[in-house]
C-alpha cells in the first residue's frame, strides 16, 4: 500500500502566520502585564491622595451646607433665625442619609442595613445642630460668665463656633454677650451699634475669639474658614488682640 501525502503550501503558511500572531500577542500580553506591575506603586501615592482629598470634602461639605445654607436663608430669603436653621439643617440630613444610601449600595447592603444607615445618618445631623446649640466644654471658653453667655448667640453663630471647636479643639471663646457696663469698666464709651449686645430678634450676633498664643497661620485659617461661610471675621488689637466675628442682620 503506498502512502499519499498532499502539502498545501498556503495552509503550512497560513498555520505559521497564526502560530507567529500568537505568540506575539502573548508576548505583547505579558509586557503590558509587566508595565502595569511596574506602575502600580507608582500610582498608589497619587490614588491615595485622591481618596485622601475626596474624603476631605465629602467630610465638609454637610457643614458647609448646614451653617452657609442657613446664612442664605437667613439673609436672602429673610428667614428669622430658627426657621433659618431648620431649612440648613433638613437639607443637611438630607445630604447625610443620600452619603448613607450611596455607600450601603456599594456595598451591597440589604433593605433593612440600609434603611438602618439612611435614618441613622439623618439622626446623627440633627444630633449635631442640637449639641451645638445647647453645650460648650469649659475648655473652650475664657470664663463660666462667656459659658453662661453662650444659649445668648444666634442659632447660626453658636453652631458655627461649635463647628470650629470640632475642627480645633484649642479654640476659645473670650466674648459673647455684653453690655454697656463692659464697656465702662474698659474705660470706652459704649457702642450701641456693637453686634455683641442684644439685637431686635433677641439674640447676640457676635463673639470674640483668642488668637493670642495661637500659631498665625491658625488664625488666619479661623479668619478665612469664618468669611468663607458667611460671616464678618475681622481681627481686632485695640484692647487686646482677638479675632471678632459677628453675623450681620438681614435687610
Amino acid at each position: 500500500m503506498s502512502t499519499l501525502k498532499v502539502d498545501y503550501p498556503g495552509v503550512r503558511g497560513h498555520s505559521h502566520g497564526a502560530s507567529t500572531a500568537a505568540e506575539s500577542a502573548s508576548r505583547s500580553g505579558r509586557d503590558g502585564r509587566l508595565r502595569c506591575n511596574r506602575s502600580r506603586p507608582l500610582l498608589l501615592p497619587f490614588r491615595l491622595l485622591r481618596w485622601g482629598l475626596l474624603a476631605v470634602i465629602l467630610a465638609v461639605v454637610p457643614f458647609f451646607l448646614l451653617i452657609r445654607g442657613g446664612i442664605f436663608a437667613y439673609h436672602q430669603w429673610g428667614l428669622g433665625a430658627w426657621p433659618s436653621l431648620a431649612v440648613s439643617a433638613a437639607a443637611t440630613a438630607l445630604l447625610l442619609a443620600l452619603y448613607a444610601w450611596a455607600m450601603s449600595r456599594r456595598l451591597r447592603a440589604g433593605r433593612g442595613l440600609k434603611w438602618l444607615l439612611t435614618r441613622g445618618a439623618a439622626a446623627i445631623g440633627v444630633a449635631y445642630v442640637a449639641y451645638s446649640l445647647l453645650y460648650v466644654g469649659g475648655a473652650n471658653v475664657k470664663s463660666e460668665e462667656v459659658r453662661a453667655e453662650y444659649a445668648s448667640l444666634h442659632p447660626l453663630l453658636r453652631v458655627a463656633a461649635s463647628t470650629l471647636i470640632l475642627a480645633d479643639p484649642e479654640s476659645v471663646i473670650t466674648d459673647a454677650g455684653r453690655t454697656p457696663d463692659f464697656y465702662r469698666r474698659m474705660g470706652l464709651s459704649p457702642n450701641e451699634s456693637s453686634l455683641h449686645f442684644k439685637q431686635d430678634d433677641g439674640f447676640v450676633h457676635a463673639l470674640d475669639l483668642r488668637t493670642i498664643g495661637r500659631p498665625e497661620w491658625r488664625n488666619r485659617a479661623v479668619e478665612l474658614a469664618f468669611w468663607a461661610l458667611g460671616f464678618h471675621s475681622l481681627r481686632h488689637k485695640g484692647t487686646a488682640d482677638h479675632l471678632h466675628v459677628s453675623l450681620r442682620l438681614p435687610g
